[in-house]
């Protein structure tokens, strides 16, 4: 098969999909990798390494949409590639459809094949192409939150862990997952008072027995919620719904009860959001106020991180596009559970339900479309 792997254009991304060690295994495998020039310099992978690996570089982005069969990414196209997509050409990427129509649009009508990083499930629900980054989103939360309630920076000016004879800050963390377990280790570890609040109470059990002293576990409701943002210093939300919208658990007529100056940070901006006054940030403009609270709803936050959140990433995404160019998307999915729920769009028509319902389009079981196309 022939892979290309383009250079990431969103804003500040400099994770790059495929690391040079990834090509490699491509290449042992019998396939053709083509790399777009600089691809991977904001991660620290020089195009040196990559030719080293057996890669063959292209200068622009076109020419690798152009020669590959199989597109791999790491987050969704933005317009300006919507047009450089083929039809029939496999995408392997996150996307996270259901929070943005238009990409869902553009992508039915490209006629690709979309195979969603986030949806990948195992038996178990885990979600094993989301887990690195979330766990490196979920870390990186408490360390943005913390620079936020700087006063230089527009927060309260509070320290997270304290002083000897000062209290620490109080940090509610919304979402016992993968996000959530991560924010709360951090920010326990820097010495604040934290609660988890989860609507699974095996999870918070689980939390329960695992956590530090100073993280408390709470059953997650909109009463209790309310309660707990009138002293948060922080707030983090990290739930989250495979493929579909996020829920909003804190309203705008929620801010005003909360401190001037307390920060919130939105992990679930990907899929839309679990704050009502949640709006995709930038890494250049990151947060923003609304009634005295400052929101940090960073889009691509792992992007700050790329040389972690690269290796992360490949670690967990090679094997599977491995078995996406060795048997080809079709087989493979109907092989392989996992890659099979990973699909999204296919040939222009939307086969995950949550991404159908976000948006009231046409569902078509995948089932269907996998027994009906041909490779």
């Amino acid at each position: 098969m022939i892979i290309g792997v383009p250079k990431e254009i969103k804003n500040n991304e400099n994770r790059v999909a495929v690391t040079p060690a990834g090509v490699s295994e491509f290449i042992k495998n019998g396939h053709t990798v083509y790399v777009q020039s600089t691809a991977g310099n904001g991660s620290g992978f020089s195009d040196e390494a990559y030719k080293s690996a057996g890669a063959t570089l292209l200068p622009s982005i076109e020419e690798v949409y152009a020669v590959a069969e199989m597109i791999v990414k790491v987050k969704e196209p933005i317009e300006s590639e919507y047009k450089l997509i083929k039809a029939n050409q496999l995408l392997f990427t996150y996307f996270h459809f259901a929070s943005y129509e238009p990409l869902t649009h553009a992508m039915i009508q490209s006629g690709s094949v979309c195979l969603a990083y986030e949806t990948v499930e195992k038996t178990d629900r885990s979600l094993p192409l989301l887990v690195p980054m979330s766990e490196v989103a979920g870390r990186m939360s408490i360390q943005e939150g913390a620079k936020y309630l700087e006063k230089p920076m527009g927060g309260r000016g509070v320290l997270l862990g304290g002083v000897p004879g000062v209290k620490p800050a109080e940090v509610l963390v919304l979402g016992g997952g993968i996000v959530g377990t991560q924010a709360a280790k951090m920010a326990a570890g820097l010495g604040a008072n934290v609660t988890i609040m989860d609507i699974s109470l095996n999870r918070l059990r689980q939390l329960d027995d695992i956590m530090p002293a100073n993280v408390n576990t709470q059953y997650s409701s909109e009463y209790n919620i309310r309660e707990a943002i009138k002293t948060a210093d922080l707030v983090i939300g990290g739930v989250l719904i495979p493929g579909a919208k996020a829920p909003k658990l804190i309203t705008r007529d929620m801010l005003p009860s909360m401190k001037k100056g307390s920060v919130i940070a939105d992990v679930a901006i990907d899929q839309g959001g679990c704050f009502e006054t949640s709006k995709p940030t930038t890494h250049a403009e990151p947060v923003y106020e609304v009634d005295g609270v400052v929101h940090y709803c960073v889009a691509n936050m792992p992007g700050a991180v790329p040389y972690t959140s690269t290796l992360a990433l490949t670690n967990a995404t090679l094997p599977y596009a491995i078995q996406l160019a060795n048997k080809g998307w079709k087989k493979a999915c109907l092989e392989n559970n996992e890659l099979k729920l990973g699909l999204n769009v296919v040939e222009g028509k939307v086969v995950y339900e949550g991404v159908a319902q976000a948006f009231n389009l046409e569902y078509t079981p995948v089932e269907k479309v996998l027994g009906a196309t041909a490779n």
